[in-house]
Parts: structure tokens; sequence; C-alpha cells
């Protein structure tokens, strides 16, 4: 979430852009899922433009923007750390995985049988969906999702792991304060730190000439 439409547009411009040179250094289908991450989260700030510019509630764009922040994100991002992970650390991040798939579950449950709304509090946005056991599925969700990149195999996504835990942190409170939304900061890090790691990414193989 940022604090404004043309906040949440520009940073998802920006973020797209990045998803994009991620997707392009991809050699191994495996590592497009992770890749192309930037490309939802992007996709995600542009859609909350127009939450804001619709002035909240429970419209199409609010709905867009709860779906792929609760299940979508609780499976693609622990599914997308278990694709690109070494051989060596995937058995530890069928955990995450399947935490993931379970919590999705539960979220599409409660978006089916009960209305998302969006409500502009001064710069801030907030989003509510009613659920019930609000703690148990923070846990489960940020297990999922923090946890699969915590034990992820490469230090890039270990290092994006630490940042999205520390940022989410402070972002809450700032969010809760109802002072300023910095989301979409915390989304740009991220953006930048996977694409440290596409550019680490093996590079194609050569054809052989003679």
């Amino acid at each position: 979430m940022c604090w404004s439409a043309t906040a949440d547009l520009v940073v998802g411009a920006g973020i797209t852009v990045v998803g994009v040179a991620c997707v392009s250094r991809v050699r191994r289908v495996r590592d497009l899922p992770l890749a192309a991450l930037q490309l939802l989260l992007g996709a995600h700030q542009i859609i909350e433009s127009v939450v804001w510019r619709s002035g909240g509630g429970a419209g199409p764009a609010t709905l867009a923007w709860v779906v792929i922040a609760l299940p979508v994100l609780a499976v693609w991002v622990p599914f997308a750390v278990l694709l690109a992970a070494p051989p060596r650390a995937r058995r530890r991040l069928m955990i995450p995985a399947v935490i993931g798939l379970g919590t999705a579950a539960v979220l599409s449950y409660y978006l089916v049988h009960r209305t998302a709304r969006a409500e502009i509090r001064g710069h801030t946005m907030g989003f509510a969906l009613d659920l019930p056991h609000v703690p148990l599925l923070v846990g489960a969700y940020a297990l999922a999702t923090v946890g699969a990149l915590l034990i992820g195999g490469d230090p890039t996504v270990r290092l994006l792991g630490v940042v999205v835990a520390y940022a989410a942190v402070l972002c809450v409170t700032l969010w809760r304060l109802e002072f300023i939304s910095t989301w979409c900061g915390l989304a740009a890090v991220a953006s930048v730190l996977v694409l440290v790691w596409a550019r680490r990414l093996p590079a194609a193989p050569r054809p052989r000439t003679g």
C-alpha cells in the first residue's frame, strides 16, 4: 500500500519494469515464478491506485487487490522459492508451501462468503474482510511467505526474507498509527533484491560451433 494513488501508480510501474528485467534474465523454467513475482507486485500496486481513485469501497479493484494480497501470495511466494531453490533445500521448503496452500484455501473460502472492503484513512488505505482467528491466519501467512524466504537456499533470497520481516513490522506500525502507508517502499526494496538474485542466475549455455 502507498500513501496516494499517484505514488501507487509510479511505484507499481517501476516495480513492473524491474519485473520485466528479472524475467528477461531467466534461463530455467523453475526460476520463472520467483522472477515474475515483481510483475505480480507491480500489478498489485497499480490496482491499488484504482482503489484510491474510486474512493475505496467494495468494487472489483478492491476484490482484485485482496485476492492477490491474501490467497495468491500465500501460495505464489513459497512455491516460487521452492522451485528456484537448490535440491538440498527443497525438502524443508515443502513445509511453508503446504502451510501456504492451507492458508490460501481458508482465505479463499472467506473471500467467497464475505465482502472485502477498502477505506481511505488519511494517507493510508485499510482493507477489511472480517476474518475469524486473525492471529492464527496472520501467523500461518507469515510462515508460508516470510518463512519460505528465510529458509531458502540462496543467500540473496534469505536476505530478502530478513528485509521483508523487519520492514513489515515498521510498515504495520506506521499504518496502525494512520500516519502513512509505506508498503510500496517495501515492495520496491524487495524488487531490487529479486533483481540482484536474477542477475546471479546461471547464463544460458552457448551454442556449440564447429
